[in-house]
């Protein structure tokens, strides 16, 4: 199945709006001993936040934010070990177990802009694409395995996906990963899509081609089928 993809946008982020609510505010500022944090004004949560971050040693602060939003996957061990290794390294990158990176990125730039750069800054990069299929009559509905292979005609040879991944995003190999590469895909009309993602991934450097034809090749499990 061919497609014709057309890159309309991308921008690079440092954080990504909208992703800590309310009740995250409300919840972390008591987690952090700040009383009463449901009478505040929602207007100024989030810098009540800051401030109450700040009165922790920066170590100490990422293990409570790591424990409020990663408990059911590390261990106190890890979250401890973590808490330090994040202030050296970019551990929403370098982290082993990649479904893990979209929440390690927001939870390390609250906390670089809390503490002022002393964690290190990643970055999240957001892009726009219309995806519209070259045989007319197709319905299908296009997962984050499906976007992925169909941007691989319009990525860089040197691009970390491909290195990493190259059998699986150009051929008919089942991609399981992708599901965790791409962070957030949103599509109103199943043709226009807002992607989000890792730098890390998918920089704007590994964008060589602004319109391209992709192709898919149904993956092994689903000929079956």
């Amino acid at each position: 199945m061919k497609f014709q993809i057309k890159i309309n946008s991308s921008r690079i982020l440092d954080e990504v709006s909208g992703y800590w609510t309310t009740d995250d505010y409300v919840t972390l500022l008591g987690l952090f001993g700040f009383p009463d944090a449901e009478s505040a004004s929602q207007d100024t949560l989030r810098e009540l936040l800051m401030m109450a971050i700040t009165d922790y040693e920066p170590n100490e602060a990422a293990a409570i934010v790591l424990e409020y939003k990663l408990s059911d996957d590390l261990n106190k061990g890890q979250i401890e070990q973590i808490s330090n290794d994040m202030l050296l390294d970019k551990i929403a990158e370098e982290y082993p177990e990649i479904n893990l990176h979209g929440t390690l990125f927001h939870i390390n730039q609250l906390l670089f802009k809390a503490f002022n750069g002393k964690f290190p800054n990643t970055k999240a990069i957001q892009f726009e694409c219309s995806i519209t299929p070259i045989d007319k009559g197709v319905d299908i509905d296009l997962t984050k395995e499906f976007i992925l292979k169909l941007l691989n005609e319009g990525l860089s040879e040197r691009s970390l996906i491909k290195r990493l991944f190259g059998e699986k995003i150009s051929g008919a190999t089942p991609f399981p990963e992708a599901e965790d590469i791409l962070w957030d895909l949103d599509t109103a009309d199943g043709e226009n899509f807002k992607i989000l993602t890792s730098e890390y991934w998918l920089g704007q450097e590994d964008l060589i081609a602004q319109e391209f034809e992709g192709e898919y090749q149904k993956a092994e499990a689903e000929e079956e089928e």
